[in-house]
């Protein structure tokens, strides 16, 4: 019987996916007489860190027995005699010599063998030891190393090799399921191209030359930290969308930075139309560190996905997007990262989200299933999307209907249709007070700012305001600038501040209830609705919208309502 396959896809800024510094050892320091590491009192540091890599020709290694586990020598009559001997002066004996030595196993290690943790021998192309990934400090991308993996198939291949699983047995990844590494919007990048003779392990075709901040992008070092645009979110749900549309896969881990893999998931989980389960995964430490958590989560994941756990009758997912992070599963909808340390993730909104324990030695265990749309069910998959909506462009004072593409011709989903989508947020005490008269928004600069910067060059927006929890009031020229926009074609979402427990209700006739998302989650819906329904119907004076045109909102936002209410 064939393995199940799993699609994996590879995010932007994913500590999932990256690595501490490649950093010189001192075996190559004292080899090329460079400076020694020393510890904190001064002294060279004895014991080199070992870092995966491989080797180019077969090795003899003699393997001192009884050296795995110090009380293995405690029981020494269980074992089988070792191979042979080596003396004091490195020779090897099949007998013991007479003037005795360490008893060992021989072992012959082979390049197809796969990695071993070595010390890491590379210096700069001057002969100097590397301290970081850069050659100088806060030097150019140019002279500066990646951290980051181009994809995941390295991490998937050191999880299966090095791993070891409670039972004593490897991991063992690849002797369950077989992976397609796929390079959604990755952390790291071919900054010289890559040929396919040299990708034939990953079955992908020539990668031409890519740019950091436009195909791929990173955090580390920092001055060179890259974040993805929405034209790199509209990239990405057309891959992941393309890819399990191929009807290989029985499911699909997305990896990404911890910070924000849960609004990505919950993306998803509202665009992609798959009946598949979606699970997300991040770290809060480097792959290879000590206590890497986001090796387990991705084991973590496999399990799940095989499992099956997340399917019905009909063999379809009925959960919706995950988050598996730390042994637990969240609902994307519901889970937030609050500290940047394992365990540093919650559910929010009060009502609900984690979906399952990982069940420690056991099978996954489904503790809750939402009831909102999700994937195949979605109002706003990408499938379902229109291939044309109308944008709204212009001036402040003139804003006029546009037509504005959402997707291709095969379907995919338009960078230059994705919608911008600005927050604004209570708080009491501002500057500017009301006297008693109507409020004027005239003192919300940045929210008029953006008004007209998205007349001019964001046909699709809007806002979400995060105001009073959990009813998203804000105060009176907030409201009075928030309403300018509406009728200005921009639709306003309201929701409550931080980590609200109750739901944004209805009140306000010219805005969208947010319900109890996040504003950071809600942001994700309003793009998507912006997509499925496009902009509201503008007034031909913002500011004085006539009573047909106030009525002509209303009704264009029940659309925006109805799915604010269920997904």
């Amino acid at each position: 019987m064939p393995k199940p396959k799993i699609a994996v896809f590879s995010g932007p800024t994913a500590t999932i996916g990256n690595s501490p510094s490649m950093v010189t050892s001192n075996k190559a320091r004292a080899k090329y007489g460079l400076p020694l590491l020393t510890d904190s009192a001064g002294d060279p540091v004895a014991k080199d860190v070992l870092r995966s890599q491989r080797i180019a020709a077969p090795v003899t290694v003699y393997v001192e027995a009884f050296s795995a586990h110090p009380l293995e020598v405690d029981a020494a009559e269980l074992y089988a005699p070792a191979d042979g001997w080596v003396t004091a002066d490195g020779a090897f004996s099949e007998t013991e010599p007479a003037e005795g030595g360490k008893p060992v196993y021989v072992v012959e290690l082979k390049p197809e063998d796969g990695i071993f943790p070595l010390p890491y021998m590379a210096r700069q192309v001057d002969g100097s030891a590397w301290e970081d990934v850069t050659s100088t400090p806060g030097g150019p991308a140019e002279t500066t190393k990646q951290t980051f993996y181009p994809d995941a198939s390295r991490i998937y291949e050191e999880i299966d090799r090095l791993g070891v699983g409670s039972d004593g047995r490897s991991v063992e990844l690849s002797t369950v399921a077989d992976f397609d590494f796929v390079r959604a919007s990755p952390p790291g990048g071919w900054k010289k191209g890559r040929a396919a003779a040299d990708r034939s392990d990953l079955g992908e075709g020539d990668i031409p030359p890519e740019a950091l901040g436009v195909d791929f992008h990173g955090y580390y070092p920092l001055h060179l930290h890259r974040e993805p645009t929405l034209a790199a979110l509209a990239k990405a749900t057309t891959i992941v969308q393309r890819t399990l549309d191929s009807g290989d896969y029985v499911g699909a881990q997305w990896l990404e930075g911890s910070p924000t893999t849960e609004e990505s998931m919950y993306w998803l989980g509202l665009l992609i139309d798959t009946t598949l389960p979606l699970v997300g995964h991040s770290a809060q430490r480097p792959h290879g560190s000590v206590s890497a958590d986001g090796d387990r989560n991705i084991v973590d994941g496999v399990k799940y996905i095989l499992s099956k756990v997340s399917l019905d009758g009909a063999g379809v997912d009925k959960v919706g997007s995950v988050m598996i992070v730390d042994e637990m599963v969240y609902a994307a909808r519901e889970v937030t990262k609050t500290d940047a340390r394992p365990g540093g993730y919650e559910v929010v909104g009060g009502h609900g989200g984690v979906v399952a324990d990982m069940g420690g030695y056991g099978p996954p265990q489904l503790t809750f299933v939402s009831v909102r749309k999700h994937t195949s069910t979605s109002e706003v998959r990408l499938t379902k999307l229109p291939d044309y909506v109308t944008g709204v462009s212009g001036t402040p004072e003139a804003p006029v209907p546009v037509e504005v593409p959402v997707k291709d011709a095969a379907g995919g989903l338009l960078a230059s249709a994705m919608p911008q989508i600005a927050f604004t947020k209570f708080s009491r005490y501002v500057t500017v007070g009301t006297d008693s008269g109507p409020a004027s928004p005239t003192s919300e600069v940045e929210i008029l700012a953006r008004i007209k910067q998205n007349l001019a060059e964001a046909p699709l927006a809007g806002f979400v305001a995060e105001g009073m929890s959990p009813y998203g009031l804000t105060d009176p020229t907030n409201n009075a600038a928030l309403r300018l926009a509406a009728f200005s074609g921009m639709p306003v979402v309201r929701v409550g501040r931080g980590n609200t427990g109750g739901m944004a209700y209805d009140w306000d006739p010219f805005a969208v209830a947010g319900n109890n998302l996040s504003a950071t989650k809600a942001r994700m819906l309003l793009m998507a609705c912006l997509l499925k329904f496009g902009a509201l119907p503008p007034a031909k004076d913002p500011a004085n919208p006539t009573p047909a045109e106030q009525a002509a909102v209303t009704a264009a936002l029940a659309s925006y309502q109805e799915v604010f209410s269920t997904h």
